[in-house]
């Protein structure tokens, strides 16, 4: 009996597992025809692109980088400690958004590169792990927005963000 449970729960994973493979292609073509610079920046998978085009419905509507980061929870909000000058992590925001380019920003460290290079100057700098992170992220979001830009200047007339609507039942 627990052979057949366990063979029919190994089957279901392979299924489910072929399922996703085929949700994420789709995902992937639907991305690519929206935003090829977005999948272009180093640690961006179809994944977070998708999440970031979803969410942002249009990079346009932001007058600026900075309007874009506080949308997204990257922009600091600064705390005043005695004489000394500090930014603290900003908790609101879209945390979808946000998530994504904390991906990013985990995936350009861990393969080096410029996320890297850019992260290990800050510690040497002084800042902490997180900081140096919070930085980069804010860094990522900034370059996030200028490919939204560029990708939506270029886009085709006839696909729209709302064309991500990828239905679960297939």
């Amino acid at each position: 009996m627990v052979v057949e449970i366990a063979r029919d729960l190994v089957s279901e994973c392979r299924r489910l597992t072929e399922h996703i493979n085929a949700l994420e292609a789709r995902l992937r073509k639907l991305v690519e025809t929206l935003a090829p610079s977005l999948l272009a920046i180093p640690g961006c998978g179809v994944i977070s692109a998708a999440v970031i085009i979803g969410e942002t419905a249009g990079a346009a509507r932001f007058k600026s980088k900075d309007a874009f980061a506080h949308f997204n929870g990257t922009a600091p909000i600064p705390v005043w400690s005695s004489n000394k000058v500090r930014v603290r992590l900003n908790r609101g925001g879209n945390r979808s958004i946000n998530h994504a380019l904390h991906m990013i920003a985990v995936t350009q460290v861990r393969r080096g590169g410029q996320g890297a290079e850019y992260f290990a100057k800050q510690q040497a700098r002084g800042k902490t792990p997180k900081e140096a992170m919070r930085l980069l992220r804010r860094r990522i979001s900034d370059r996030v927005f200028r490919a939204l830009l560029a990708d939506q200047t270029a886009a085709p007339p006839d696909v729209a963000p709302t064309d991500l609507v990828v239905p679960l039942a297939a």
